[in-house]
């Protein structure tokens, strides 16, 4: 699938999205998630009107490391207008995160954060030892993703597909994400070719984002090579979005 197969037509609008964002159908009866630039609300800590920019360069970075995580998202002319397009997804969120009592606690599961319910009673919030999310979280690390929420994973088979990536490829460091179970856990040696990969770039894999974007998501590669492990949350921001699930 490399994009809509002729003109979009809306079909609905998913209203759970911060913005407006909707779901429609092209003329071969594909679906697509649709996020006009025209509704993207202002962000102070981002560029406007850049967000769907961002949701196409994630499914470009994705191509680029092979990853397959983002489902195919293109830049379109749509019904208002200019926007990103992304192929829809059918399933639910992944059920490799999730809250747990901690007796339900597993060597196959990575703890993140202790919570209790409204009675008093303690939950963790923990992620599966998995390698696709590990993948996930790597992925993420580089593209500075500031919004990795569970249910922004989806269950594609035996794949996990990553979705709504419009907050992310800033230059400041902004990374939330609740996929933090490999904290200073060494990368593996095609980890760290993947990384390398990302070194030399000189040139954007999308446009319509600054070449300072794209020169920190070097850097970041760089950074994490160096370091030779997966990266640790960082200090005087929030590690995890909310709500995390």
């Amino acid at each position: 699938m490399t994009g809509p197969r002729g003109a979009l037509r809306l079909v609905g609008r998913l209203t759970d999205a911060s913005n407006a964002t909707f779901l429609a159908s092209d003329e071969a009866g594909d679906r697509w998630v649709y996020k006009p630039v025209a509704g993207e609300a202002p962000l102070w800590d981002f560029p406007e009107a850049t967000l769907s920019r961002r949701e196409v360069a994630a499914f470009a970075l994705s191509e680029a490391l092979g990853l397959g995580i983002v489902p195919t998202t293109v830049w379109c002319d749509g019904p208002l207008g200019e926007g990103s397009a992304q192929a829809w997804i059918e399933g639910e969120p992944t059920d490799l995160i999730g809250l747990l009592p901690p007796e339900d606690l597993t060597e196959e599961w990575l703890p993140i954060l202790a919570v209790e319910t409204e009675d008093g009673s303690p939950l963790l919030l923990a992620h599966r030892d998995d390698a696709r999310l590990r993948s996930v979280a790597i992925f993420d690390a580089l593209l500075n993703n500031a919004d990795r929420k569970a249910s922004h994973l989806i269950a594609d088979g035996d794949a996990v597909r990553g979705v709504d990536h419009g907050v992310s490829l800033h230059v400041d460091p902004k990374l939330r994400t609740v996929l933090w179970g490999w904290v200073d856990d060494p990368f593996t040696e095609p980890e760290l070719r993947l990384l390398e990969s990302l070194m030399a770039l000189d040139a954007p894999l999308a446009p319509g984002l600054a070449d300072e974007e794209w020169e920190a998501l070097a850097d970041r590669a760089a950074a994490l090579f160096a370091a030779g492990e997966m990266p640790r949350p960082g200090r005087g921001r929030p590690a995890i979005p909310w709500p995390p699930l």
